[in-house]
């Protein structure tokens, strides 16, 4: 919901980082995997006991995964390697916080992380599903030019995740609540993004 005008707003900032490390030779597919790695490092902390320090990390790697496709587009270098490795990469990302919740205090979140994460599958099932559809039939995303795949919106999408996570990284303790009323807003996005699968891909 929030990605179109979170990518506009750091736009800017995003460029210059990516110019940056253009000029000292980082490539878009090395910047992907230094986000996830911060990504997985900030899951270790919050299994560790440690989730407010974990919010350092997690948004480093969430800036990596932003920075990825501008050193692709600034170098040149975009590719359906790049585009596919920053996709995946960001699903292993998004399934281990959750699971990360759940090793740390099993009684309290194990069940709603299952639910968060059952509900983290249907969204990204409906959202792949219609891009590799799409792709098929040559459509193009106009809201997101930029983006290697289809990119099919929603209430839940990258920047209201990140949020989430965030708000569950400061209030440990909330993170049942929080994650069933997460993955209820992720089924009313799987509702959508089927609606418009239905009808968009019609005869």
């Amino acid at each position: 919901m929030f990605d179109k005008l979170a990518l506009k707003l750091t736009k800017p900032a995003v460029d210059r980082m990516a110019d940056y490390a253009i000029c000292h030779k980082v490539t878009a597919d090395q910047m992907s995997f230094a986000g996830l790695g911060l990504g997985l490092f900030a899951s270790l902390l919050i299994v560790a006991g440690a989730p407010q320090v974990a919010i350092i990390p997690l948004l480093l790697g969430r800036v990596a995964d932003g920075v990825d496709g501008a050193i692709a587009r600034g170098s040149n270098d975009q590719s359906d390697r790049g585009a596919f490795l920053d996709i995946a990469l960001d699903f292993v990302f998004y399934a281990s916080v959750p699971l990360a919740f759940a090793i740390a205090y099993p009684p309290a979140n194990a069940l709603a992380a299952a639910v968060l994460l059952a509900a983290f599958v249907t969204t990204g099932t409906s959202f792949l599903a219609y891009a590799a559809l799409a792709a098929k039939r040559g459509e193009t995303s106009s809201d997101y030019p930029t983006k290697g795949i289809y990119y099919l919106g929603g209430i839940t999408e990258g920047a209201e995740t990140i949020l989430f996570f965030v708000l569950c990284c400061l209030w440990p303790t909330w993170f049942g609540a929080l994650a069933y009323v997460y993955a209820a807003l992720c089924a009313f996005t799987t509702f959508t993004r089927v609606k418009a699968g239905w009808e968009k891909l019609g005869p």
